[in-house]
């Protein structure tokens, strides 16, 4: 696997295995997901406390002691911040879902932490004091962010001493609205909307690496339908644009859809949270497909998507 510099730091592979639907299954196919991811050179994997009430992270560590798996052999990140009702970015909630992070994986350490959403009540010096905390304990050697707007990292970064190298987000084929506002940009068609400041930009300059989590996914989490739109009947042009370049790439529609996100200059780090070892590898294998520039586009409007 091809391998990428987080926030231009952390040396990681340019996909990485997002273990949110890992904590209901049985130990053994947890075990054979992770050996296949990690045969593929996908050793990051994205946890979050709220992945299965923790479940996702004890199943993980079980797994990995089960296959005998040094901790030195993969990159861990998760995520806190989210409660029942309400988000909680406070010093003591990160300290304290710090330590039990590090408890239910079975380790020492956790490489990369996030704040998980956005808490409009944060206190930026109250999270630089609990980042402080955990860096200085060892805990934690990283940290980042998830669904975040510019201004809002901005603020915390007046307080946090440490550099935050990712900001984790929604971004498909089908959810391109960081994307769109800068296409439409002096436009008055309603994709110009700029919804969480020019994230995609700012990102870039800032050197911090965007994830893009759900990456098969259309639809959002609020209220509009969601699936998975590979081989969905809703979106013929697009799959048939797909199964055109998987048959010229020789790779799967999967790849095709990765190789989509890849191939930005943003360089963005896919995070695939498939449980089936064998559509891991056909995801593996956008690592060696560079699509064109024209290539590129036509996939974006395929989509549903149109250029001004």
């Amino acid at each position: 696997m091809k391998r990428m510099k987080l926030g231009n730091e952390l040396d990681v592979p340019v996909i990485g295995l997002g273990c949110m639907r890992i904590w209901d299954k049985p130990i053994s196919e947890v075990e054979r997901l992770i050996a296949t991811s990690l045969e593929l050179g996908i050793n990051f994997f994205d946890h979050a406390d709220i992945y299965g009430g923790g479940k996702s992270e004890e199943v993980f560590a079980q797994a990995l002691k089960n296959l005998q798996i040094s901790r030195d052999k993969v990159i861990i990140q998760t995520k806190c911040g989210i409660r029942s009702g309400f988000y909680d970015l406070s010093k003591e909630h990160i300290i304290t879902s710090v330590e039990k992070a590090l408890k239910r994986l079975d380790t020492d350490y956790i490489d990369v932490l996030l704040l998980h959403r956005p808490d409009t009540l944060m206190e930026p010096e109250e999270i630089a004091e609990a980042f402080s905390y955990v860096h200085s304990k060892g805990y934690v050697r990283y940290f980042g962010v998830s669904n975040f707007n510019s201004m809002q990292i901005e603020l915390l970064s007046s307080a946090v001493n440490y550099k935050l190298l990712t900001n984790q987000l929604q971004l498909s084929l089908t959810n391109t609205g960081m994307i769109d506002s800068g296409i439409f940009a002096n436009t008055k068609f309603h994709q110009a909307i700029n919804r969480d400041g020019s994230i995609l930009e700012y990102c870039r300059l800032k050197g911090i690496t965007i994830q893009a989590w759900s990456p098969f996914q259309y639809g959002n989490e609020y209220g509009n339908i969601q699936g998975v739109f590979i081989d969905n009947p809703l979106f013929p042009d697009l799959n048939a644009k797909l199964e055109y370049l998987a048959n010229k790439y020789s790779v799967s529609k999967e790849a095709i859809a990765i190789a989509w996100i890849l191939r930005h200059p943003a360089k963005i780090q896919p995070i695939v949270g498939t449980t089936n070892p064998e559509r891991l590898k056909k995801i593996a294998q956008a690592q060696d497909v560079d699509l064109t520039r024209e290539e590129w586009y036509n996939l974006y409007i395929a989509a549903g998507n149109m250029i001004p």
